[in-house]
């Protein structure tokens, strides 16, 4: 994968963060993750790559969404598996609250696990942690190497975790053993990557989300040194068959990094929709403009770009 890409993908995540933005508050997040998706799908024609979508927002017959196996890039240049999330957290956007995101990541074909739609367990953390943690292991036990490899009172440790009520009996553990906890209120994606961004102030992010925003999750760790362990939770036959169909032998094992986003390289994008843990929202300014602003990181280079943009829409249209 060239370099380059990397600032063709941002601009596909502007665009997508530009659409839904004009959906914030308004309490219709079909239509926010609807705009989004066209949006997104439309500026993937100027991207050069023959990109093959591994995770996506639904199967064929049910578009607008970009849905898994469908084709998409200019079909000029490598060939890769494409994850997206045009809008992760259509309820925020609805709701005007904060944490929304528009995402994306690439890898080389055949490096992305097709994660299926079910709920993951995560165990997310950064780079001084990297290869130290297992989340095999007790909750318990993990907080204390935790806080001895870090340095840290236990007190002084920063736990994220979806404020949910399937993680009752977790946070009940976490305020046992006496971790901060930050509750998250949405967007999974963005929680995961908190423990490896310093400014986040978090350390671990624990608990279950989508497999697919595991994933996604993974690929921006990877870029910044931290890592993600997963195992799926198939809640049923229905689901557990799907794992076996999408070529998981054992649906649950733990899922490494490799098993994820494989050991090549990796290009992570996102754009904030609403203002969240480390990237602001769509900004709207006078003269029919908006500001934006994006990450973009490659695992290969570990570059890390923070883009702030100014885009002039005429007629308010961001599709124009």
């Amino acid at each position: 994968m060239e370099r380059e890409l990397a600032l063709e993908l941002v601009r596909v995540t502007e665009l997508a963060a530009l659409a839904s933005a004009k959906w914030v508050g308004r309490g219709k997040k079909h239509e926010a993750d609807d705009a989004a998706t066209s949006a997104m799908r439309k500026m993937f024609d100027s991207v050069s790559i023959r990109g093959t979508v591994v995770i996506g927002e639904g199967e064929m017959d049910e578009a607008p969404m970009l849905y898994i196996g469908e084709e998409v890039g200019s079909m000029n240049g490598p060939e890769v598996d494409v994850a997206v999330d045009p809008l992760e957290g259509t309820d925020i956007v609805a709701k005007g609250r904060d944490n929304a995101i528009s995402v994306l990541a690439i890898a080389n074909k055949g490096n992305l696990l097709h994660a299926p739609d079910l709920y993951m367990e995560k165990l997310a953390f950064g780079p001084e942690l990297a290869g130290k943690l297992s989340i095999e292991a007790p909750i318990e036990e993990t907080l204390h190497t935790a806080s001895r490899i870090l340095k840290k009172s236990l007190s002084d440790l920063t736990v994220m975790i979806l404020d949910r009520e399937r993680h009752s009996s977790l946070i009940s553990t976490l305020r046992k053993v006496g971790v901060r906890i930050r509750f998250l209120a949405d967007g999974d994606v963005a929680g995961a990557i908190a423990p490896a961004m310093p400014e986040s102030g978090v350390d671990m992010y624990v608990g279950s989300g989508g497999a697919p925003e595991g994933v996604l999750a993974a690929a921006a760790l990877k870029c910044l040194g931290g890592e993600l362990q997963g195992r799926l939770m198939p809640g049923n036959a229905t689901e557990y068959q799907r794992c076996i169909d999408m070529g998981l032998t054992n649906p649950y094992q733990v899922l490494t990094m490799n098993d994820m986003v494989g050991d090549g390289d990796v290009i992570f994008a996102a754009t904030g929709v609403t203002s969240g843990s480390f990237l602001k929202g769509v900004r709207y300014m006078p003269g029919d403009r908006a500001e934006t602003d994006s990450l973009v990181m490659r695992a290969k280079t570990r570059t890390i770009r923070h883009i702030q943009a100014i885009h002039y829409l005429p007629n308010k249209s961001v599709l124009g």
